[in-house]
């Protein structure tokens, strides 16, 4: 192969949706989403990853330095981002689920504003989600895409005053029975099949 100086993927603008586990994935890289699809909005410029983590086994051979077999038994990935954006929607993606209400106003004047109450969920209450990540270059874009996925750690959340606070969102890709557990969709021709 030779070299190519376009085959170098500089992440110009970079965005993050989520959806309930189900909704549709765009068939192409450049298609609208469904409606469920929402965007988490504003999110650290360094903060955004995609980690793969596979586990083996190996046999050792005493005629042998190295391993003389090795298998995989494990495969894992995940999504991390750091959200600047507070809102609802993103306290329970960072969360793993729970509920947001509207708590009663008190009646009379002068009038109150609305107050809204956040509960986490539960033990053995996470939400499971889907999960895009696109990314775009220039003229090519790629869509990394999750159908289901969970909040795979607990939230430390910094208030420094100095600083923006972020909520970090860190989604385990999960295995699923919707066909493969994360894939990605490009409209970059460098991923065309050689003949």
């Amino acid at each position: 192969m030779a070299v190519d100086s376009d085959r170098i993927l500089i992440p110009q603008l970079a965005r993050v949706y989520l959806a309930p586990v189900g909704t549709t994935a765009p068939a192409g890289a450049e298609d609208t989403l469904a409606a469920a699809w929402r965007e988490v909005g504003y999110f650290t410029p360094d903060s955004l990853k995609f980690n793969t983590d596979p586990s083996f086994e190996e046999v050792k051979s005493h005629q042998s330095s190295k391993a003389t077999r090795r298998w995989q038994t494990e495969d894992s990935a995940t999504i991390q981002v750091d959200l600047q954006e507070w809102s609802g929607d993103n306290f329970k993606a960072i969360f793993g689920g729970g509920t947001v209400s509207e708590i009663a106003a008190v009646v009379g004047p002068p009038a109150v504003p609305k107050h809204y109450k956040y509960s986490p969920p539960a033990v053995g209450g996470r939400t499971q989600i889907a999960a895009i990540v696109e990314v775009h270059d220039e003229a090519k874009v790629y869509r990394l895409i999750v159908p289901k996925a969970e909040q795979s750690e607990g939230a430390e959340i910094s208030l420094d005053k100095t600083k923006e606070s972020t909520l970090p969102l860190r989604l385990a890709v999960l295995g699923n029975d919707i066909g493969d557990d994360w894939y990605i969709r490009t409209n970059d021709d460098s991923f065309a099949p050689i003949p």
